[in-house]
């Protein structure tokens, strides 16, 4: 029960990422926290997660609601203010960083505030934690297959938030700073599911960037399956990566619009994408090991290596979403199976 009696702090608690994981673990699975702290600056988005909480978890699951009522705590604030960040980081035991700008084209537009937010607002973590000597026991980045090898500024600065989390393990000794890492996650704010769904509602057209381009296809429970298995058993500095599925986008859009008259247009590749997702680089094969059903990809810094780790590659070439395609059928067993198909 790795989360008994936990303070637990998770930043960017309102985004798609942040809620399924304040559900999974007021659901008390992984044992009962002491405190749950949601450290977002959206209080509309923390207000509509308070009503969620109080008109549906009361008739679906007697637990999560009674541990809503004891032990939620939703605090304004900003990962980039370093003050609030050393406030709400005082007494925790476990810290999630989900806040993130993660919008390819809107950080190709503004540069700086993805740095802001991804970098530096890492970098408030790990300074409060070695100024303060805060007691955390394990910090948990959320980053992106556009980290590895990055084209665009949402992958360059996840990419520096990664190594700015793993450098943190070399100064704070009592602290594990570890990273998870994957790809499209089906159905969150601002993927590609949602935005077909909304097109098909209208009538069309669905907008293609590029038929042959694939994305990985993880649901929001695999995503959150992922950061608690680096809770578990990532060592220091390691990123931990799930093996996920892909398929072309233009077959996830076949398979949302079904047998509707749905016309399609192809717009091209928007501002920063890439053509497929990597979340193992050819560079990195060489430190990346299998845990169960992820892989871990251990840190190069010589201080954080173990024992074991230059014993040859797991991998045998980067880990991209263009290497074992879904079929058509298969994408659209997938969707049914995480009820993502339109009625």
């Amino acid at each position: 029960m790795i989360l008994a009696d936990k303070i637990i702090v998770i930043t960017g608690g309102t985004g798609s990422l942040g809620k399924r994981l304040v559900h999974w673990i007021l659901s008390g699975e992984l044992g009962t926290p002491r405190k749950v702290i949601v450290f977002s600056r959206d209080e509309a988005k923390q207000h509509q997660m308070r009503v969620s909480y109080l008109s549906k978890a009361v008739v679906t699951d007697e637990v999560i609601y009674r541990n809503f009522m004891n032990v939620l705590e939703m605090r304004i604030g900003d990962i980039r203010d370093y003050a609030g960040v050393c406030s709400v980081l005082r007494d925790a035991d476990i810290v999630f960083n989900a806040a993130s700008l993660k919008q390819v084209p809107t950080c190709e537009y503004f540069p700086v505030q993805a740095l802001l937010t991804n970098c530096m607002g890492a970098y408030n973590i790990t300074r409060a934690v070695e100024e303060h000597r805060l007691p955390v026991e394990t910090v948990v980045g959320i980053s992106t297959d556009k980290a590895c090898k990055p084209v665009n500024v949402m992958g360059m600065t996840k990419s520096i938030q990664e190594r700015i989390f793993i450098a943190a393990n070399i100064m704070n000794p009592k602290t594990r700073f570890v990273c998870v890492r994957y790809g499209n996650v089906l159905a969150s704010r601002g993927s590609v599911i949602p935005l077909f769904q909304e097109q098909i509602s209208n009538g069309g057209p669905v907008t293609i960037t590029v038929p042959e381009m694939t994305r990985f296809l993880l649901s929001l429970d695999q995503a959150v399956d992922t950061v608690f298995a680096a809770v578990r058993r990532a060592g220091p500095g390691d990123i931990f990566v799930p093996k996920a599925p892909s398929s072309t986008v233009v077959n996830v859009a076949r398979a949302l619009i079904g047998d509707r008259k749905i016309d399609t247009v192809i717009t091209g590749i928007r501002p920063g994408e890439k053509m497929h997702e990597i979340l193992v680089s050819e560079e990195e094969i060489y430190r990346t090991f299998k845990e169960g059903d992820y892989y871990a990809i251990r840190p190069m810094l010589p201080e954080l290596r173990r024992e074991g780790d230059l014993s040859g590659p797991t991998l045998q070439k980067e880990f991209s979403s263009a290497d074992a395609v879904l079929s058509f059928a298969d994408t659209v067993k997938l969707l049914k199976k995480h009820h993502l198909l339109m009625q």
